[in-house]
């Protein structure tokens, strides 16, 4: 397992009033503190599911609350059953 290769996977957040909150401000300001919380809130749920250095996110998803991240298969599925987490779907490479 710890030489299971990792994959880019998109994870998608259950409803969160705060998000819909500062998502609804729709100002400069109310834009880069929801850019800031949303980042932070998916920094956060990593870095407490995850050892450092085993994942890498590579963005935040604001429009959708959602994060992309590169992980293993096994990590997927430990994200999916965290209880802040909707779905999480692999990158799917389009031919």
């Amino acid at each position: 397992m710890a030489n299971e290769e990792s994959e880019l996977y998109f994870v998608f957040m259950n409803y969160d009033s705060e998000y819909e909150r500062l998502r609804s401000k729709r100002t400069k300001k109310g834009s880069y503190e929801l850019d800031v919380y949303i980042s932070n809130k998916h920094d956060e749920l990593l870095a407490n599911t995850f050892e450092a250095g085993t994942y890498n996110k590579r963005l935040s998803l604001v429009i959708v609350d959602g994060f992309a991240v590169e992980i293993t298969q096994h990590q997927a599925n430990v994200l999916r059953s965290a209880k802040e987490v909707r779905v999480v779907e692999k990158n799917q490479e389009l031919a």
